[in-house]
């Protein structure tokens, strides 16, 4: 079976034109809550914080507000961009239409790693109204954002398969991802942390996520990025997996 291009442009305008047309809350949130985060982490606190890795505590944080941005928008865009289609009905369209596992999926995750980059444009954008700060590998900073919008659309993907309800939808990233990413290193080195919770801080998926972005813009994280980026591409994998036999068996999706 070859793949339908225009069947993948379809879903990818569809996913990408109704994040257009909720632009301004998509816009205003991320905005208002990393202005918050500089002024009270950045500015308050940071100013009496040392520098970390020759970094200063307000540039430090960058990575992580926008790795806390990224995976929580991911998510709930994507999870939502499928549970909708189940919720109304209009999912028997998709799975009628000459459509594979492959359209959909290049359709959903390249709307969703467009999505996240126009966010992080604006995440970057606003940092630099309360810091100074450089990229050191601008390349590599793109493709793992990309990378890391990709395996949460895919994980969101999922999630709005297996959600049921609107609270099954929202109770994943609020307590879970949230909360991880927090404790993931956003604000702080997990080198920082006394033992043993230096070495549990480690059992954290999200502490390789932050750090993974964070060497891109540095040069420096507390672990290694083969490590990071090799986590992120197998959790990639299995996403993709899962994905791939959800559209075999119909589960969730032909009930």
């Amino acid at each position: 079976m070859t793949f339908n291009a225009r069947s993948a442009w379809a879903i990818y305008k569809r996913e990408l034109m109704r994040f257009l047309r909720t632009a301004f809350q998509s816009v205003l949130s991320p905005v208002l809550t990393t202005s918050l985060y500089f002024i009270v982490f950045g500015a308050a606190i940071g100013s009496r914080m040392p520098d970390l890795g020759g970094v200063s505590y307000a540039a430090f944080i960058i990575p992580g507000l926008l790795m806390l941005t990224l995976l929580g928008e991911t998510t709930s865009n994507s999870s939502f961009g499928i549970y909708m289609p189940r919720f109304t009905g209009t999912i028997y369209e998709l799975l009628s239409a000459p459509v594979g596992v492959a359209e959909t999926l290049v359709g959903f995750v390249g709307a969703a790693a467009t999505k996240s980059l126009i966010l992080a444009g604006i995440i970057l954008a606003t940092a630099m109204l309360f810091v100074d700060y450089t990229i050191a590998h601008p390349f590599w900073a793109i493709l793992y954002i990309m990378l890391v919008a990709s395996s949460f659309s895919l994980f969101g993907f999922i999630l709005g398969i297996w959600a049921d309800n609107f609270e099954k939808l929202g109770i994943i990233p609020m307590l879970f991802l949230t909360p991880l990413t927090f404790l993931g290193g956003t604000f702080y080195s997990i080198d920082m942390l006394p033992k043993p919770w230096d070495t549990i801080a480690l059992a954290n998926p999200i502490v390789y996520l932050v750090n993974g972005l964070r060497w891109t813009f540095y040069g420096t994280s507390d672990v290694s990025i083969g490590v990071s980026l090799g986590l992120t591409l197998g959790f990639l994998a299995i996403c993709v997996a899962i994905i791939a036999i959800i559209f075999k068996t119909g589960w969730r999706l032909r009930s």
